[in-house]
């Protein structure tokens, strides 16, 4: 069964970066499926980050939207379990311990951090709920990739972005 993703990830937000790690890794993933649909580089600003991703929901009708975002000081890929805005939390519809079983340098999170990542995949789980929408959705912390764990990381995301498409 041939499914439609969706990836997205940012574009940096401090001075001293060069690239945001999101952004880094869906590049390699580009270059290997150039099937998949990219919003890459969207605005650190939850409203606009969370408008562009809508309107790319709307027209590709995605059944799977991995949402990527940058983490400075993981290690290593976290999957988030849920976003909040104000005292409203949204939980993923994907069974995440299922998802992430016997991957290694993978875990789920349970804190997406209060900033544009958070912003945005809450906005996205509201959306796919007020809408009534079977997509699945996740977000995805990338730590800063290197020479040193960029291929383990690569592998790992690619296993998930696997397991999603046979959810």
């Amino acid at each position: 069964m041939n499914r439609k993703l969706l990836f997205t990830s940012f574009t940096t937000w401090l001075p001293h970066q060069k690239s945001n790690s999101s952004d880094d890794l869906l590049q390699e993933i580009s270059d290997l499926h150039p099937q998949y649909s990219f919003l890459r580089q969207l605005p650190v600003d939850i409203e606009l980050a969370s408008k562009s991703a809508t309107s790319k929901i709307v027209e590709l009708q995605p059944d799977i939207i991995i949402c990527c975002g940058m983490a400075q000081s993981r290690s290593q890929l976290t999957i988030e379990a849920k976003a909040s805005s104000k005292d409203e939390w949204l939980n993923t519809r994907v069974n995440l311990h299922q998802l992430i079983a016997g991957i290694n340098g993978i875990e789920i999170s349970y804190d997406a951090g209060k900033f544009v990542c958070e912003g945005l995949y809450y906005s996205i789980l509201k959306y796919l709920q007020n809408s009534q929408l079977s997509s699945h959705c996740i977000f995805v912390h990338i730590p800063i990739l290197g020479q040193n764990n960029l291929a383990e990381i690569k592998k790992s995301f690619l296993t998930v972005v696997q397991r999603l498409t046979i959810v």
